[in-house]
């Protein structure tokens, strides 16, 4: 009888993995793959942007630098007060911006009383009279002599005469002879011709001495003249 020969069973092959098992590890390869795929993508996006960037925006940035430079090459290195003084001076300029006129803050609320005085189409005028009596004599005869074709340079020869004949007193009255005023009418009554007033108004009485001497000596000067000669005129 032979031997029993002992079975020794076949070795399987090992068991082909569960499904369940390769899912981790196809998804963790997709998960790389993506990663790369993402890396990559950002690489060329970043590149495209560098190399397609838009011309406004590369041209503004140019613009920009071109501003820039030439107040960068105005300051001079060497000068630390070069930016100090380009600040002042455009706060200079500023400054120098024609201000708004004040003036309007100036007006003070007009007084009703003076508008209507101004604005009034006619009113009272103000005027002063002053008589000419209330002068001084010798203003008197200076303002009259006109009248008679007389210059102002015979004046000197008529106030030495009447300076002479009553001191150019209005009631000057000579006891001896009657002649009386400032240019010694004899008789005094002889001026009454030139107003009644002739007593006391020396316009009056000087008025009348600067007729008579125009009748008689022609002149202040010749009236003079012949009071020197003889003592009188």
């Amino acid at each position: 009888m032979s031997k029993h020969v002992k079975y020794v069973p076949k070795h399987r092959s090992a068991p082909a993995p569960s499904r369940v098992a390769q899912v981790p590890r196809q998804a963790l390869r997709s998960t790389v793959v993506l990663s790369s795929l993402a890396v990559a993508a950002t690489g060329v996006s970043v590149a495209g942007g560098v190399v397609g960037s838009d011309p406004a925006v590369s041209a503004a940035d140019s613009v920009s630098a071109d501003a820039a430079s030439p107040v960068a090459a105005a300051v001079d290195p060497d000068d630390a007060t070069t930016g100090v003084e380009l600040v002042t001076g455009s706060a200079v300029l500023e400054e120098r911006q024609p201000a708004v006129s004040r003036s309007a803050d100036r007006r003070v609320a007009s007084d009703p009383a003076k508008v209507a005085a101004l604005s009034a189409d006619e009113g009272p005028a103000l005027t002063r009279t002053e008589d000419i009596a209330d002068l001084d004599p010798r203003s008197i005869a200076q303002s009259l002599m006109g009248e008679f074709g007389f210059s102002s340079d015979q004046f000197g020869c008529l106030d030495s005469l009447w300076t002479r004949e009553s001191n150019w007193t209005v009631n000057a009255d000579n006891p001896t002879s009657s002649a009386y005023g400032i240019p010694q009418a004899l008789p005094g009554e002889k001026m009454a011709s030139a107003g009644a007033d002739w007593a006391t108004n020396p316009a009056t009485q000087i008025r009348w001495g600067l007729g008579y001497i125009q009748d008689r000596y022609g002149s202040p000067c010749g009236a003079w003249a012949h009071s020197e000669s003889v003592g009188w005129y």
